[in-house]
């Protein structure tokens, strides 16, 4: 009977979506984002599109295999700005009316004369709301799982991983568009205040992202700072044992002189020195900046980290060997930094976030909404 009553709900939820323009127009733009990925393909002479080739793009099949290249196509494009910004932002459009309505003037009257429990009605309405997720997102990996079958010969089920990330995603902002229609029975505000928690979310990750890149680079800087100091010292070192011994044969052998007279042979290291400490302070400075920025992000959902989920299970961290950073410069005050030995560290710091922090925590913010809106609504005179 309950199961009975439960699911009765949500296949009228759904009929009020299936309803809605809206949910038809995002599933037809989803097969459009599919057909464009089936229109790019590429071979040994180049990228093409349809029968045009892109001679702008020089990626052939020589330099990057079939599989890769679809594989970070359909990342940018089907999952960086399809699924989780714009399918989302109108998935958060067609779905923020859903509580609102149900509290609304003359529906929930009707509605609680049922014999349902407010809660059950409440959760059930909400989950009919990601339901509407689980379906487009559904039809765009299946979609792109045979497409690029077909146009790669690459039969790759981790497309369907979509369907959970994408919906977990989905659901963090989807709690707040609740707790926000459910505080102000409306779903316009419920959209803007969505939208505004989630911008903020945005510049938080960009954030993290920015002072994770200066951290890295700092970080390299200094450990070259070290290496160049401990060279200029070893070298000051052996030029005094060498000059003590052309005075007194073998006195300088294993002899070691102080800083002092390390510092006053060579005048290059008190200010090298100085500049150590100095970087050393700001880099503990963005080591505490990036951490409070963490703590933030605890409490938080992780947008950014939850869709990237999606990505690295796709497409693989580059693990290809680089050169040893050095310098190009004689002076001792002149580093350079190796710019994909540095993206390649901030990437495995990111990769490396645990499971627990990323999705754990954010269901944890998202439970919290969820089990207060089902308190306010089941003690909620109407």
């Amino acid at each position: 009977m309950i199961l009975m009553q439960t699911k009765a709900i949500m296949i009228d939820a759904y009929r009020e979506l299936n309803a809605k323009k809206l949910f038809w127009i995002t599933m037809a733009l989803s097969l459009l984002v599919v057909l464009f990925i089936a229109s790019v393909g590429i071979n040994e002479n180049g990228v093409q599109f349809l029968w045009f080739k892109l001679g702008f793009i020089p990626v052939t099949t020589d330099l990057v295999s079939r599989e890769e290249f679809y594989m970070n196509f359909f990342s940018l494009l089907g999952i960086t700005i399809w699924l989780t910004w714009i399918a989302t932002i109108l998935a958060l459009i067609s779905t923020s009316g859903i509580i609102p309505d149900l509290i609304s003037g003359g529906t929930i009257e009707t509605t609680l004369s049922k014999p349902i429990s407010r809660s059950r009605l409440f959760l059930s309405k909400y989950f009919s709301g990601l339901l509407f997720v689980a379906l487009q997102v559904g039809v765009f990996s299946a979609a792109s799982f045979f497409v690029i079958g077909l146009r790669a010969q690459i039969w790759e089920p981790r497309l369907f991983l979509a369907i959970p990330i994408v919906l977990a995603f989905f659901s963090y902002l989807y709690s707040v568009s609740v707790f926000v229609g459910m505080i102000t029975k409306a779903a316009m505000p419920a959209i803007m205040l969505t939208c505004l928690f989630w911008a903020m979310l945005f510049v938080l990750n960009s954030a993290d992202s920015t002072l994770t890149v200066f951290k890295v680079q700092n970080t390299m800087i200094q450990e070259q700072r070290i290496s160049r100091i401990d060279e200029i010292e070893t070298n000051t070192t052996r030029l005094i044992r060498s000059e003590m011994n052309r005075e007194d044969d073998g006195s300088g052998d294993d002899y070691e002189p102080s800083i002092v007279e390390i510092n006053e042979r060579n005048p290059f290291l008190p200010p090298m020195r100085a500049d150590l400490e100095k970087s050393q302070e700001n880099l503990n400075s963005l080591k505490l900046w990036s951490g409070i920025i963490y703590g933030v992000k605890t409490i938080l959902p992780k947008t950014s980290e939850t869709s990237a989920l999606l990505s690295y299970s796709l497409v693989k961290a580059d693990e290809e060997s680089v050169e040893e950073i050095r310098s190009e410069n004689d002076d001792p005050n002149v580093f350079s930094i190796d710019s994909d030995e540095m993206g390649r560290q901030v990437e495995d710091i990111f990769r490396s976030r645990p499971l627990w922090w990323v999705l754990g925590t954010s269901f944890l913010f998202e439970g919290f909404l969820v089990l207060f809106c089902t308190w306010r609504f089941s003690r909620r005179d109407f």
